[in-house]
């Protein structure tokens, strides 16, 4: 942390610029001999000047440089962004001649990991910058930036604050019991105040399921026997020829996907070999990975053919399916109908005219509720290391709920409580192991 680091924050390769950060406390020390143009030793805080590199009388590049003064800076120490010629020998070049000067190359995510130890960001609001780096679609951003702005930890925060009103009033009962005028926590009235806690824990983690999804997307199984148009549909929902189709059954002998949105979530579509009984190595795997898919989906549509009737194929594959979210997909509406299906959520079209295609669309955003999604707040946690500490949390909540049932005394349930608080400490970075920032920033890029 005492040393000046440097990293390229933009993307290598051909572009108008490249942006080289340097942030620490020798930051503008070590860059200002290396800058023909205004004395950056002197210069106002937060200002860009333009001149260049120039390194044993040889100018490197033509540039800008901002200067920013610590503590209003990402990381609160002070810091140079060198805006170069984008292309890969400018900007590796002037990083090259940073080197010399004895600034360090930063390791993936220093820069917001000394934003997390210098105070600038909570550990929820750093894990969810590379969020926003990561975002491919606008729900992911909103997402995203309601983490950094520090939403969710007060969220959290709140939980702490009536956790540790509730220690407190155990503590002051246990240590000062002739203090009258606290209030005194007993067996009787403590179970109130845990289920209190519990239900907000539980609320987060109702909300979280809307977050996970925004975050990871919604993998669609296409799965039907073989020649029902499973291709077809998955090339008029991507809308490219993304599957091979003929009039050949078995065409399809491997997972073929392809992604689209709808309402801001990621929607990734996968076309299975079609499930039958077969004699063919090869096929027989095709037909295994789709048989595979059917767990791993959290939306099947399952597609027949209008003319022609059920199999005992088609009824094995709707008593698989029955139990999970499913659309049942009625294919070549426009030939005579020899089929007779009641499902509940059941489209029919066909992919030529690109009939029900529309309605197929509908469906799936009516059955998770997409409308809804993309109009809320977006205050909630996607995490999975929240999430896994927030479940910790409650699993200590309800065992001292338990023990409450068993008589346990007061200062003892506090063990249980104290940890629930402890656990949610660790998602802002109240308490971390240097392990765990290891671990969360080697997930960033190098120049965040």
């Amino acid at each position: 942390m005492d040393d000046t680091i440097c990293a390229i924050s933009t993307a290598q390769g051909i572009g108008a610029i490249s942006i080289i950060r340097v942030s620490g406390a020798d930051a503008i020390s070590k860059v200002a001999p290396l800058f023909d143009g205004h004395n950056l030793l002197k210069v106002p805080s937060h200002t860009i000047h333009y001149g260049h590199i120039v390194k044993d009388k040889e100018i490197i590049d033509e540039v800008l440089v901002t200067v920013m003064r610590s503590p209003k800076t990402y990381t609160t120490e002070d810091i140079v962004e060198i805006n170069t010629h984008g292309g890969i020998a400018p900007t590796k070049k002037v990083l090259e001649v940073l080197l010399t000067t004895g600034i360090r190359l930063a390791e993936p995510g220093e820069f917001t990991k000394r934003a997390f130890l210098n105070g600038r960001l909570d550990l929820a609001e750093s894990e969810a910058v590379q969020n926003l780096i990561n975002s491919k679609t606008d729900l992911e951003r909103k997402l995203a930036l309601n983490q950094i702005s520090g939403k969710v930890s007060n969220k959290i925060n709140k939980i702490r604050d009536i956790i540790s009103t509730l220690l407190a009033n155990i503590e002051v009962n246990i240590d000062y019991p002739e203090y009258e005028d606290e209030l005194l926590i007993t067996l009787d009235n403590i179970p109130p105040r845990l289920n209190e806690i519990k239900e907000e824990l539980n609320n987060l983690l109702d909300e979280a399921q809307v977050g996970k999804l925004i975050e990871n997307g919604i993998k669609v199984a296409i799965v039907g026997k073989p020649n029902v148009g499973k291709s077809s549909l998955l090339n008029t929902l991507l809308k490219e020829d993304k599957a091979i189709v003929t009039d050949i059954a078995g065409t399809t002998r491997d997972i073929i996907e392809g992604e689209i949105e709808l309402k801001g979530i990621r929607f990734k579509f996968l076309d299975t070999a079609g499930i039958h009984e077969t004699q063919d190595t090869i096929e027989k795997i095709g037909v295994d990975k789709s048989l595979a898919t059917l767990n791993e989906a959290d939306l099947i549509i399952h597609v027949l053919n209008n003319n022609e009737e059920l199999t005992p194929e088609d009824l094995d594959l709707m008593t698989k399916i029955k139990d999970k979210t499913h659309i049942t997909f009625i294919n070549k509406n426009d030939l005579p109908s020899k089929i007779n299906v009641d499902e509940p959520n059941m489209v029919c079209g066909n992919t030529l005219s690109l009939d029900g295609i529309k309605a197929l669309t509908n469906k799936i955003i009516e059955l998770f509720n997409l409308e809804a999604i993309s109009n809320s707040n977006l205050e909630i946690v996607s995490s999975a290391r929240i999430i896994n500490l927030i479940k910790e949390a409650l699993k200590s909540i309800d065992n001292a709920l338990d023990n409450v049932t068993k008589n346990i005394p007061v200062d003892m349930l506090a063990i249980d409580i104290k940890r629930a608080w402890d656990l949610l400490g660790e998602i802002t970075g109240e308490a971390y192991q240097d392990e765990l920032l290891d671990v969360l920033f080697s997930k960033f890029c190098l120049g965040k």
